[in-house]
């Protein structure tokens, strides 16, 4: 499930930048990873709206995504830190990323 998880979002990047992706999510623990694509996953699903492109409109729809999970985790701020560089190695943050999680 790992290796599937660093293909997945490895692909998510543009071209020139899958390499160095690929090389960061390599590191990330399965729970990292499941936190990264938990936030694209989410994007995806939204993506249809609107389109936030500076990094402060970034940072609150990720401090949405963090309150919206239900499983809120003790080390949030590190994998929140690890989100913000995965966007920022993959170029992700430059794409829609919209995130609109409600509780079950």
């Amino acid at each position: 499930m790992r290796s599937d998880l660093v293909a997945a979002l490895a692909s998510c990047s543009d071209g020139p930048m899958k390499y160095k992706t690929r090389r960061f999510l390599a590191g990330l623990s399965r729970d990292e990873l499941q936190f990264i694509a938990e936030f694209v996953g989410s994007s995806i699903l939204e993506a249809a709206e609107s389109c936030p492109h500076s990094r402060r409109e970034v940072a609150e729809r990720i401090a949405e995504f963090q309150r919206m999970r239900a499983n809120g985790s003790p080390d949030q701020d590190h994998k929140t830190i690890l989100l913000f560089e995965f966007l920022r190695r993959s170029g992700i943050q430059k794409a829609p990323i919209v995130v609109r999680a409600s509780h079950a």
